[in-house]
């Protein structure tokens, strides 16, 4: 009987993703687990570069003010809102390198 030559079955896993960058990925992904959070996100990339009072989200998200605030800063604490005052409002908008630092973690 011929004997077959043995294969390596699999190729060592290796990580290229560093510890820095997975516990900075775990904090973005992190506020995105939320649907309030992402339908906030999918308003701000559909409004474009401008900014949306805390007001504008209430009636979208069907939350009161205090929850869209706290939704707001958890996006804003990981980088991927920017926070302007405008008297006593608070306009929020996207970061303009949030997307493209998102998408660079997962390359």
């Amino acid at each position: 009987m011929k004997q077959l030559p043995l294969i390596a079955c699999c190729a060592p896993l290796t990580s290229e993703l560093s510890d820095e960058e997975a516990d900075e990925l775990e904090s973005v992904l992190g506020a995105l687990a939320d649907k309030h959070r992402l339908k906030i996100v999918s308003t701000l990339l559909k409004f474009g570069s401008g900014a949306c009072c805390v007001c504008d989200f209430e009636s979208t998200l069907g939350l009161s003010q205090p929850t869209v605030s706290y939704h707001l800063k958890r996006l804003l604490d990981v980088g991927l809102l920017e926070r302007e005052k405008r008297g006593t409002f608070a306009y929020y908008r996207l970061a303009p390198e949030a997307i493209g630092r998102v998408r660079a973690l997962f390359a």
